[in-house]
This record gives C-alpha cells, sequence and structure tokens, in this order.
C-alpha cells in the first residue's frame, strides 16, 4: 500500500535530486514537456497583466495628485500629529515649556544684574 504522507526533509531533497525521466513514456515526457511551456507562457502572461496594472496604479495616482514625496508627507504628518496627542508628548511639552519660562527669567535676572553692576561701576 502506498503511503498518503506528505514529504519531509530529507524526502523532499531525494525526490527532487530524483531523474524519473527514465521511467516516463515518451508519451508523457511530451505531455510534460507541452505543460511546461503552457505554464511558462501563463507565467509570462501574469507578468505582462501585472506590470500593465501596476503602470494603471501610477497613473491614478498621478491623476489623484499623489506621489512617492506627498504620501511620505501625509504619514509623517499623520505620525507627528499622532505623537503630539500621547500623554507622554504633552508632560514633556509642558515640563520643557515650563524650564523654558524659568530659564528666560533667570537670564533676564542675570541680564538685570549685570545691567545694575556696570551701572554702578559707571558711577564710581
Amino acid at each position: 500500500m502506498l503511503e498518503t504522507e506528505p514529504l519531509q526533509g530529507r524526502d523532499e531533497d531525494a525526490v527532487a535530486s530524483a531523474d524519473f525521466s527514465s521511467m516516463l513514456s515518451e508519451e508523457e515526457k511530451e505531455e510534460l514537456k507541452a505543460e511546461l511551456v503552457q505554464l511558462e507562457d501563463e507565467i509570462t502572461t501574469l507578468r505582462q497583466v501585472l506590470s500593465a496594472k501596476e503602470r494603471h496604479l501610477v497613473e491614478i495616482k498621478q491623476k489623484l495628485g499623489m506621489n512617492l514625496m506627498n504620501e511620505l508627507k501625509q504619514n509623517f504628518s499623520k505620525s507627528w500629529h499622532d505623537m503630539q496627542t500621547t500623554t507622554a508628548y504633552k508632560k514633556t511639552h509642558e515640563t520643557l515649556s515650563h524650564a523654558g519660562q524659568k530659564a528666560t527669567a533667570a537670564f533676564s535676572n542675570v541680564g538685570t544684574a549685570i545691567s545694575k553692576k556696570f551701572g554702578d561701576m559707571r558711577r564710581k
């Protein structure tokens, strides 16, 4: 009785490297050759159809004003917007904004103190 289990590992390798042509009749060889030619023709046709569809896709995108740069810009804008709406971003923005305000106030105070010191030095 024949086994109906699928081929595994070494079995696949053995089948792939086996030469079955000597076990085939001339009629079977001719049928297989004809099938091979038909499959190659079908693959060529499918490649041509795919290529035509890809060209059509590009044309439609161009008509809609979509190109790679626009798509990248849209993706970047959406990602940037999504990031800005996260809690982590909002908290970081608040913290940095607050730190910036404090730094501005500190520099202003230092500037005032330096101006005052120069003013005192001129008077002496």
